[in-house]
């Protein structure tokens, strides 16, 4: 369902972080190792139906880690994984479907993969990451725009991070592109990820 990035899109990660009593910093003073929080991250996705309308489906579970160097952006690290199986578009017989040889194929590629390979800031709390990501058994580089949302110390949480990304892909370029779908789907795939991580 996914594939080809569009230029005007930005990326694969987003943390958006919940405004909570504490030292607060507007994008800055995040560094180190944070642990993406699963149940404050949220992956969107949009797709044209019959040529008319835009669906739109989430994946429940995302994981992955988030290494900022404050003193050495091009040092940060990214890594983002979904398992396929947790594909959820509201209806249980299409989810299945989505999950089956037609287009996930989950039981055989069980994740969804980012993994950056180069980090270079791009403005205030703005920076341009190229990674490989990987889905349906085919691994394409990409490079997209991340935005940092904010960062805060809470009390009794800790240090928290966020992003926000927005990409496009061609889902025909993994292999995605299903005779059994008769056209009615589109093959650009917008992506919205919205990621919150934790020290």
């Amino acid at each position: 369902m996914f594939g080809k990035l569009v230029p005007a899109s930005l990326v694969l990660l987003g943390l958006a972080v919940v405004p909570l009593a504490g030292s607060q910093k507007a994008g800055g003073g995040a560094d180190g190792a944070f642990k993406i929080d699963p149940v404050h991250t949220t992956v969107l996705f949009k797709i044209r139906h019959l040529g008319v309308s835009n669906f739109w489906g989430r994946f429940n579970e995302a994981n992955g880690t988030v290494t900022v160097d404050a003193a050495k952006p091009a040092a940060s690290k990214i890594h983002f994984s979904i398992p396929a199986a947790k594909v959820d578009t509201n209806n249980p017989d299409r989810d299945k479907h989505l999950r089956g040889p037609d287009f996930f194929n989950a039981d055989e590629f069980k994740t969804i993969d980012f993994d950056s390979t180069k980090v270079e800031p791009k403005g205030k709390d703005e920076l341009e990451v190229t990674g490989d990501l990987s889905l349906h058994g085919v691994k394409k580089p990409i490079t997209v725009h991340v935005k940092q949302v904010g960062y805060a110390d809470i009390p009794k949480m800790g240090a928290r991070v966020g992003f926000e990304v927005t990409f496009q892909v061609r889902r025909s370029d993994f292999g995605m592109k299903s005779a059994s779908d008769g056209g009615m789907l589109g093959d650009e795939v917008d992506l919205i990820v919205n990621v919150e991580a934790a020290k």
